[in-house]
């Protein structure tokens, strides 16, 4: 046992809402993503195709991602409103409407799901923290990793920070791969090509994100 398990960093049992089991409630609430993208794309003037040459990746993959077939990874969102000028808090989890906003730990919050690229496997889940603040430039997300043998390595503009709050966390920065564990953290530019997941079953972090 690594010795940083045998010395609890926080009362978990405090954040139980926050760091247990995150189970989306309602079925629309993972499939709003597909749609944003969709209707920022088409306001853009843009074609599938077009999105696909400014961003790299494939028609096929947008054309999943908006029919919902496949939930995108929080890079490929980040990419995507870099591309479509739009900040990443409006495609995740909506524009909000305060200047500021209080998250008590029992409020229900917006649950999203992303998946492997082929849509097959699901890699998280995560909540956002702040989505009715208006015009926010970062996105607070409490993520739920799971296990992933499918290494999806994402690069774009950015940065990121996370902290280890249930589990061991693997993240791959370049060629480095450091293994974190709660009470860790790691603050990294999302232009750096990185790769995250739980090393075992599943790992739960707070991430904050920040899209230049």
């Amino acid at each position: 046992m690594n010795p940083k398990e045998s010395l609890p960093h926080i009362n978990v049992d405090y954040f139980e809402e926050l760091t247990g089991e995150i189970v989306p409630s309602d079925p629309s609430d993972v499939t709003e993503i597909g749609d944003r993208i969709k209707t920022l794309r088409k306001e853009k003037g843009l074609s599938i195709k077009d999105l696909a040459g400014l961003t790299g990746f494939t028609p096929e993959l947008l054309s999943k991602i908006e029919s919902k077939e496949v939930m995108p990874q929080l890079g490929t969102v980040m990419k995507l409103s870099k591309t479509l000028d739009a900040a990443i808090s409006g495609l995740l989890s909506g524009e909000g409407d305060k200047p500021y906003v209080i998250t008590r730990m029992g409020d229900r919050q917006p649950v999203s799901r992303s998946t492997t690229k082929g849509g097959q496997q699901q890699l998280y889940f995560y909540k956002g923290l702040a989505s009715g603040v208006k015009g926010r430039h970062m996105e607070p997300l409490i993520v739920q990793l799971a296990e992933s043998p499918q290494k999806d390595v994402s690069q774009h503009s950015g940065e990121e920070f996370i902290y280890v709050l249930q589990g061991t966390v693997v993240l791959e920065i370049g060629s480095e791969r450091h293994e974190l564990f709660p009470g860790d953290s790691a603050y990294y530019s999302s232009k750096s090509p990185h790769w995250l997941t739980a090393k075992e079953e599943k790992a739960t972090i707070l991430a904050v994100l920040y899209n230049q």
